[in-house]
């Protein structure tokens, strides 16, 4: 039973590393804690806060930070996390100095601080006012394994590009499985030194969460649970009103980085048969080259399945000669700047997901039950890929198979055939349903990520 909202038996401070992909899972965590009976403060930068003014978070109140960020110019990411962690440090402090004194007056305690694994920082927040500390993942457990033994020195680098890579509780990787900093050694030093560092401390919070269902990734998180028993799953972390219907008030799903063309995607999706269509998205980061976006879009228009193609507005000149002015005319496919993902996966007209397989996206596609084909460009994405195709079996990667490394036109298309119409889709199928019906049951009443949340709730709060 929900408390009211006057009746809060203490107060958690949210700490998101700045980036919406990082801000939603920990809102949707927020507002599981505030049905439960505790306050929440979601603390933002001040830079993100500007763009996200007209959000709502219904009775969850939103305080910001500094970054030292003042615009939208991009700069050394080893200089913005210098950046991020001295002025990040300092505000956050007079953050919960002034929240603290507050609460006082209210008689709302602020007994713990939640924060990104990418923030490892706010640990020595928590403590300096002797506050309950939760550090929470974002990207998958068994991810985060991967980095957690080259931080402590297990796993080597440089990889051979011949070795295979052997990690508790997850199946022999080949190098090329990893993620892209570690089997590509020299790209990106310094995201992978700030992926490996979040490591350092993070045994030391009081708890440690996961945004992951523990039946998806049962094998690790048994392992990490035996070296730290601090750790839950408490995923997946998507709106209420999508999975559990527990929260009647759950109805702002994300924040949107981009202005989504909600009506004329769902129109244009009400108007499809069931499982027709073909989403295409690659999230709010990752850019295809010119010359593989040409082949992807090649390869839907000649597999002649529907499909909605999200091509953000700085990358529709990567698309062929009148491909937008042809697909205009034609009833097989919509182009938009942007969308609602989560009410497009949710949609019966939905038949695969094409994604770059982003941690949030390939949670929300197995939440939603959506097959996939794989695309994954950097990070984290190849070995989510490898879990989708070979592991969890609710979709296939596409091959690089030219000389240039692209993805052909023909790969893509042989693929949305294959998931859509072949045989083998309909194992997929079947898998990406087992999936959906699991993520369910995990934040169910009584699963396993419930029971989580319930258990630190009780912890922090006495009852």
């Amino acid at each position: 039973m929900e408390k009211p909202k006057n009746a809060f038996k203490g107060h958690c401070l949210v700490v998101p590393y700045p980036t919406p992909g990082h801000i939603n899972p920990m809102l949707q965590f927020s507002r599981r804690l505030e049905h439960r009976g505790v306050k929440v403060t979601l603390a933002v930068t001040e830079y993100i806060f500007k763009t996200m003014q007209d959000v709502a978070f219904s009775s969850i109140s939103v305080e910001t930070f500094s970054d030292g960020k003042v615009a939208d110019v991009e700069t050394d990411i080893q200089d913005y996390l210098v950046r991020l962690q001295e002025n990040g440090t300092k505000t956050l402090t007079k953050l919960v100095e002034k929240l603290c004194a507050s609460d006082d007056d209210h008689n709302d305690p602020l007994i713990c601080i939640v924060y990104d694994s990418f923030l490892p920082w706010a640990l020595d927040v928590a403590r300096k006012f002797r506050l309950v500390s939760a550090v929470f993942l974002t990207q998958s457990a068994s991810v985060s394994n991967i980095y957690y033994h080259v931080w402590n020195g297990s796993l080597r680098l440089p990889l051979s590009e011949s070795s295979r890579v052997f990690i508790p509780g997850l199946p022999p990787l080949e190098a090329s499985e990893t993620p892209s900093f570690l089997h590509i050694y020299g790209s990106y030093p310094a995201i992978r030194e700030f992926l490996v560092d979040q490591f350092k401390n993070f045994h030391q919070a009081d708890w440690i969460f996961f945004n992951t269902f523990y039946k998806l990734e049962e094998k690790v998180v048994d392992w990490m649970t035996k070296n730290w028993p601090m750790v839950r799953t408490i995923g997946p972390t998507l709106a209420s009103m999508l999975m559990d219907k527990r929260i009647n008030e759950d109805k702002d799903y994300v924040l949107n980085c981009y202005n989504p063309n909600t009506d004329s995607c769902m129109k244009w999706l009400n108007e499809r048969p069931d499982s027709s269509v073909a989403y295409v998205s690659f999230g709010s980061i990752a850019e295809l080259g010119k010359e593989q976006f040409q082949e992807l879009a090649w390869g839907l228009k000649n597999s002649n399945v529907y499909f909605l193609f999200v091509v953000r507005s700085k990358e529709q000149s990567k698309l062929p000669k009148g491909f937008l002015e042809e697909n205009s005319k034609s009833e097989k496919g919509l182009v938009v700047s942007w969308c609602p993902q989560l009410k497009v996966l949710e949609h019966k007209a939905l038949g695969c997901f094409v994604t770059h397989c982003g941690w949030n996206s390939t949670l929300e596609a197995l939440s939603f039950g959506v097959p996939v084909v794989a695309m994954p460009q950097w990070s984290d994405q190849i070995t989510n890929a490898k879990f989708i195709d070979n592991v969890w079996g609710n979709g296939v990667k596409a091959a690089r198979t030219n000389d240039s490394g692209l993805i052909t036109r023909e790969e893509v298309e042989f693929l949305l055939k294959e998931v859509m119409e072949g045989e083998k889709g309909e194992e997929i199928r079947k898998n990406a349903s087992k999936w959906k019906e699991l993520a369910k049951e995990a934040v169910d009443e009584g699963g396993s990520s419930d029971e989580a949340i319930n258990e630190f709730v009780a912890n922090i709060v006495g009852y």
